[in-house]
């Protein structure tokens, strides 16, 4: 019997439907992929300008270190700071600032690089408690650095050279801007944390 073409098309419609549904029992189709996390779109708008993450924090970071060094600077280069306990003080505080802000300018580097911001609560309620702290040393330590020096210009010339107490009164400026710079951070992340 001769085969005709709607009888060979039909033959070649059912081998090939015994050939896929074998194919798929023998090899099936591979799981689809697990669910990826999806990470929040940044939206510009919605960053508060210092929060971590930001290249604002990051400014303020560096600004923190730069002005903590040059005040560390000031007053333990080529002078006697230790005749005083505020300056000693001050270099104490001076020098817990410093690595804390250089710590979190690289996490704020790292966000930035990344592109996604620090906003875990924990961390941020950290950083906050952390700059309120520092912050309100740093205030301390450069208002008694100030009434000393205050203290000795009035006293006259024995106790403090001109050039010593204009390094102390450079010193006790760079500490005041470096709280400045510490307490607006604060503000900033503690503005994150209520929002």
């Amino acid at each position: 019997m001769m085969m005709t073409t709607r009888s060979l098309s039909c033959a070649i419609v059912v081998v090939v439907f015994i050939v896929e549904f074998v194919a798929a029992i023998w090899f099936p189709p591979p799981p689809p992929p697990p669910p990826q996390p999806q990470l929040l779109a940044r939206d510009p708008m919605d960053d508060t300008p210092g929060a971590v993450g930001t290249t604002a924090s990051l400014s303020l970071r560096l600004g923190q270190a730069l002005f903590s060094s040059a005040s560390l600077l000031f007053m333990t280069v080529g002078v006697e700071f230790y005749s005083y306990t505020a300056f000693c003080f001050l270099v104490t505080i001076m020098g817990l600032v410093i690595p804390w802000s250089c710590t979190l300018a690289m996490v704020d580097m790292y966000s930035i690089f990344v592109g996604c911001p620090l906003r875990l609560p924990g961390v941020v309620i950290i950083v906050v408690v952390g700059d309120w702290i520092l912050s309100i040393l740093s205030l301390a330590a450069a208002c008694s650095t100030a009434g000393v020096i205050d203290l000795l210009l009035r006293i006259g010339s024995t106790y403090c050279s001109p050039k010593f107490c204009g390094r102390y009164q450079l010193s006790a400026g760079m500490a005041f801007l470096s709280w400045f710079l510490t307490a607006a951070s604060s503000l900033f992340n503690l503005w994150l944390v209520a929002s």
